[in-house]
């Protein structure tokens, strides 16, 4: 589909891969699910063996099915290109160790997803990758973290599970002045409510499993950026070989032809219960980007357009009385994850303490009264009374 920047979000994840549709003959969209493709000659052969990315060769390198989640991700994120893998944390560490190398500085955020904070705790250093971390919400923190050798900053916003955000494009202009890259992990956000390309960051990182793919029914893994950068992740990828299927690839560009529609509807949910539940006598605090009492809530209007399904909020009491509370509800299910169309809880103490000691713990903000839900597509009014009633019981 040619120019494709004159149209929104909603016309994009029908039509931006309308070329595939095209070659295939077919209104949805086909499965190859196949290892490899033939080539019709020897000279044919050369051609797609040498060619990065090619849709019809390999499907370690690539598949027809990636290429249509690539065509749309790239314009839903503004970027030149995209990749795709196995998993979320698979697209985090193929970028992570296409971009440094041993004697490389990377800053991180004090707070991060669990598998990404042990992959500055642990793995980084281990391969002679030295690492800073700072407080996000501090943006001298950044700057004064800043070293000769710095070759990469790590970013997530809003950060899972405390929902602190990082002023995006206050820390890629510190970057741009020294030439270091700028990655920024935009999962709890979606390329709808939030584009930090246009903020100036060159490396976006998705865990498809949560909204983009939207049903929990798949892992995988998107990256944003250029095509050149996009080359140097590739070749690292296939040696890594964190691969999407093609059944899994065809199930996320399901899931995002509904994206900004199921966005639409989270963004409305998780608000209205944001709201509801600051207003209930055995709540605690409630942290969302979109509640004029979060922090950092002028930093969330001025660089998202919504503020996604994740509310974290404090149980007045005990970690056995969280622990009830979400026992307690029906209509949530108690399972990991998030962005998909039911609503899922978590007592965050009772996941993270599992993967983070306790000074981890600390320094994430994951208190033992912590819960994280991530709201789904029911009806608003069901979802406060099923909160209502679980609140009795703690």
């Amino acid at each position: 589909m040619k120019n494709n920047e004159k149209y929104n979000r909603e016309t994009l994840v029908l039509h931006a891969d309308h070329e595939w549709g095209e070659k295939e003959g077919t209104v949805a969209p086909a499965i190859y699910y196949t290892s490899t493709f033939p080539a019709k000659d020897s000279a044919e052969f050369a051609e797609m063996a040498s060619t990065p990315q090619h849709p019809q060769y390999y499907t370690r390198y690539g598949n027809p099915v990636h290429e249509r989640v690539k065509m749309i991700m790239a314009d839903l994120e503004g970027t030149e290109t995209a990749l795709v893998t196995g998993s979320g944390m698979g697209a985090i560490t193929t970028v992570l160790l296409s971009m440094v190398a041993t004697g490389d500085h990377v800053i991180a955020q004090k707070s991060h997803y669990m598998s990404t904070a042990k992959i500055m705790d642990e793995m980084l250093p281990r391969f002679g990758v030295e690492v800073t971390i700072v407080d996000q919400t501090d943006l001298s923190a950044f700057g004064d973290a800043i070293k000769p050798n710095t070759k990469l900053i790590l970013l997530e916003t809003p950060v899972n599970p405390t929902l602190l955000l990082t002023d995006l494009a206050a820390v890629t202009t510190l970057a741009k002045e020294r030439g270091i890259l700028v990655v920024a992990d935009n999962t709890f956000a979606s390329p709808i409510n939030q584009r930090p390309h246009d903020l100036g960051v060159d490396v976006i990182v998705h865990s498809a499993t949560k909204y983009l793919g939207g049903h929990s029914d798949i892992t995988a893994g998107v990256i944003c950026t250029s095509h050149e950068l996009a080359e140097v992740i590739w070749d690292t990828h296939t040696s890594i070989g964190s691969v999407l299927s093609p059944m899994d690839a065809w199930l996320l560009l399901r899931g995002l032809r509904t994206l900004p529609v199921r966005m639409e509807r989270i963004n409305y949910n998780a608000l209205a219960l944001a709201e509801f539940l600051e207003n209930q006598p055995e709540i605690e605090s409630v942290s969302y980007p979109g509640l004029v009492s979060h922090p950092q809530h002028d930093l969330a209007k001025q660089q998202m357009k919504g503020f996604g399904a994740v509310i974290a909020f404090a149980i007045k009491g005990d970690y056995a009385a969280t622990q009830r509370f979400v026992s307690a509800l029906n209509l949530s299910l108690n399972a990991v994850s998030l962005g998909g169309v039911e609503s899922l809880v978590i007592h965050s103490a009772a996941m993270w303490e599992g993967h983070l000691n306790e000074e981890q713990m600390k320094v994430a903000g994951i208190p033992p009264n912590y819960v994280r839900y991530s709201v789904g597509l029911e009806h608003i009014e069901d979802l406060k009374a099923d909160v209502l009633q679980a609140l009795a019981k703690i």
